[in-house]
């Protein structure tokens, strides 16, 4: 991770947020002899006084399940959409190229849970994404005997409760008060991504400049 002062963000509860919003992350570990896994997940975010937890399931007897019964430590990475940024945005035209994108790293211990606290992921991670409690499709509705029971047999459930958390914002703050606005104007014009790092620097722009 970069870890420039510019970019970092150390307020816990903007790094909360943005994983909240981003929590399809990615874990990524290492087994007992050294080899990396990694996999994508839904996670739960949890906050108990100052510690939080990271809450999801993973399918057993993956290559990642073992590595994680070996090896605990994980590392999970919650990204943003991204953008490159064109050189000929800037004041300065005559430089190289760059990338903004929003990345929170939280390193921490990973606990495999009970059957019960399994079923509780369960229900928490269908019902939050779901999002409408009236949907046929909540927790609640589906088939306990047919269809949940069988499912938790091949899935196990895990906390991570978070040891360190690292945010990166890299949002071009390193630039000229004309050439960030002008940056963000281009990337209005762009794909979906660069809209969503437009919005993100605006944001910003008003503290980052506050005596320009």
């Amino acid at each position: 991770m970069y870890n420039l002062s510019e970019y970092a963000e150390k307020d816990p509860a903007i790094l909360r947020t943005f994983m909240e919003q981003h929590a399809f992350a990615t874990l990524i570990g290492n087994d007992a002899g050294g080899t990396p896994v990694a996999t994508q997940v839904p996670l739960l975010i949890r906050q108990h006084g100052d510690v939080i937890s990271l809450l999801g399931h993973i399918m057993r007897k993956t290559d990642h399940h073992k590595a994680f019964e070996q090896n605990p430590r994980v590392l999970a990475l919650f990204t943003s959409p991204h953008t490159y940024v064109s050189p000929s945005w800037y004041s300065n035209q005559r430089s190289g190229g760059t990338w903004n994108y929003i990345s929170v790293q939280a390193h921490g211990i990973m606990e495999f849970t009970d059957a019960d606290t399994l079923i509780e992921i369960l229900r928490d991670t269908q019902n939050l994404f779901e999002n409408d409690p009236a949907s046929p499709s909540v927790f609640e509705n589906l088939s306990q005997e047919e269809y949940v029971k069988p499912l938790a047999k091949a899935i196990a459930g895990f906390e991570i409760k978070v040891t360190k958390l690292d945010g990166t914002f890299k949002l071009s703050q390193n630039r000229d008060e004309a050439s960030y606005h002008n940056i963000v104007a281009q990337l209005k014009q762009g794909h979906a991504g660069a809209r969503y790092i437009a919005e993100e620097m605006e944001k910003r722009a008003s503290q980052l400049f506050k005596n320009g």
